[in-house]
């Protein structure tokens, strides 16, 4: 199973470049997808981890991502159907679109599934590489900016982290190895300086990639001005490759008697971010821009759980779930905004219940699902960071985490609210019109599906799912 979802890829890449038809470039990333998650769902049962390529496995650490990536991919994939009828562009171009999301994504499931640190990185920095041409697919001044801005800080970015391999290589004298398995077991005897100087050069240098602040500043731009799939994309999936990445080397970390100095870099990054997106979040004009910040947030959420630990790391997976589908089907959400408005700014868009209530219904859940409104998954992983927060002392940190998650939540539910239920503008009521018809079944449904998934886990988790979040927690 690994094999083929590592490979099919590769093969359909060249019968597109033989091919070049509009259909059959949707057709390939449509099969890509259902095979994706046909075959994730069978690794979920055991079934295919056999006869696998070097340097990849599925352990119960990557398992919970890459059923993450695929279920994400594959709604995403539906979407795509209807979105690519909206393109005014030659089918080469098209092409070119389908052509890098399969790239794309096959460079985020060889980061999560590699077993090595050194195929991680590479698959890290394939990513920075394929995705910024979606970025800058619109070939808009805006876009054309994000992508090197993109291109520029993440590989200062994977750059930091590279020093950081270097420094964890030293750390092992004679071992030399970027082999989990083998960091792990030998973890004990690594010099703790040159192990904590490479936790902090790799938590800035995946860190980029992930997201959080002060290495955020590509985030907001490539969100806000690539295609809305592609914004599902990045927030969903690749946030979460780089994240797996971090969870690896700070496991290193852990078994080396390492983990208060990681504990306290993973809080800091994660107040600031935080932080960060509390500020900004009252200054932003572009509504895509805005959920771009709000996966900010939800990434430092990500690093305070895993530098708490404990019932915290359930939290964490948890959140990992919520998080991925709730801002998939935000930024899927906000395409058909954007289709029916033809604008991203915030003051321009009104009445989007008026305009199509299906949109606004989608819009106000999505808003709810990611602020932890019960019965919200993210309820339940909010409230259990809280709680270990409360029950190992952290009271200032419990208090300031509050604090800072309320003002985001007002910063992002003023704004839902006006764009939702405010007056409709006379002079936007015909351009919506002409738009509305752009909308299809396949632009709505994957938001609902998601949506469903987030609020039923906040009432009911089924064992096999349980069973996989306890699985996973013993690899942070």
């Amino acid at each position: 199973m690994i094999n083929t979802i590592l490979i099919f890829p590769i093969i359909a890449c060249i019968l597109m470049a033989l091919v070049k038809k509009k259909a059959f470039d949707c057709a390939m990333v449509n099969v890509y997808a259902i095979l994706h998650f046909v075959s994730s769902i069978l690794l979920m049962f055991g079934i295919g981890k056999d006869g696998t390529i070097p340097y990849f496995s599925v352990d119960n650490t990557n398992l919970i991502f890459l059923l993450i990536l695929s279920l994400v991919f594959l709604m995403v994939a539906f979407y795509n159907n209807g979105y690519v009828k909206t393109f005014e562009y030659p089918d080469a171009k098209i092409g070119h679109y389908s052509f890098m999301i399969m790239v794309f994504v096959l460079s985020m499931t060889g980061t999560i599934l590699s077993s090595n640190l050194g195929i991680a990185w590479i698959f890290i920095e394939a990513t920075t590489l394929s995705s910024a041409y979606l970025i800058y697919f619109n070939k808009t001044k805006h876009s054309i900016e994000a992508a090197w801005k993109y291109v520029f800080i993440c590989s200062i970015g994977i750059a930091l982290a590279f020093v950081g391999i270097i420094f964890l290589n030293i750390a092992q004298g004679d071992l030399n190895t970027l082999d989990f398995a083998q960091l792990y077991k030998n973890a004990s005897a690594f010099n703790p300086f040159w192990l904590k100087m490479s936790f902090v050069f790799m938590l800035f240098g995946f860190g980029t990639k992930m997201g959080l602040a002060p290495m955020h500043f590509w985030l907001p731009d490539a969100h806000s001005q690539a295609p809305s799939p592609i914004s599902a994309l990045l927030s969903a999936t690749l946030l979460n490759s780089a994240f797996l990445v971090i969870v690896r080397v700070f496991k290193i970390l852990d078994i080396a008697q390492c983990d208060v100095w990681a504990r306290a870099m993973l809080l800091i990054c994660g107040f600031i971010s935080l932080f960060v997106t509390a500020v900004f979040v009252y200054h932003i004009k572009n509504y895509k821009r805005m959920l771009a910040y709000s996966s900010i947030e939800n990434m430092g959420i990500l690093a305070i759980g895993t530098a708490l630990g404990g019932a915290a790391l359930y939290a964490v997976i948890l959140h990992l779930i919520g998080h991925s589908l709730a801002k998939a089907s935000f930024f899927l959400t906000s395409g058909n905004v954007l289709e029916l408005y033809e604008t991203k700014r915030i003051k321009s868009v009104h009445a989007l219940m008026e305009a199509d209530k299906k949109t606004g219904w989608l819009w106000v859940f999505s808003f709810l699902a990611i602020c932890a409104f019960p019965t919200s998954v993210l309820f339940i992983s909010e409230f259990l960071m809280i709680k270990t927060m409360l029950v190992e002392g952290h009271y200032v940190l419990c208090a300031l985490f509050v604090l800072l998650l309320t003002i985001i939540l007002w910063g992002i539910g003023k704004v839902i609210i006006n764009m939702t239920f405010s007056k409709l503008s006379e002079d936007k009521a015909p351009v919506i019109e002409k738009n509305r018809k752009k909308l299809c079944f396949s632009m709505v449904a994957p938001q609902f599906i998601m949506l469903l998934i987030v609020f039923i886990l906040g009432v009911y988790i089924p064992p096999f799912l349980n069973d996989i979040i306890n699985c996973a927690m013993a690899g942070f």
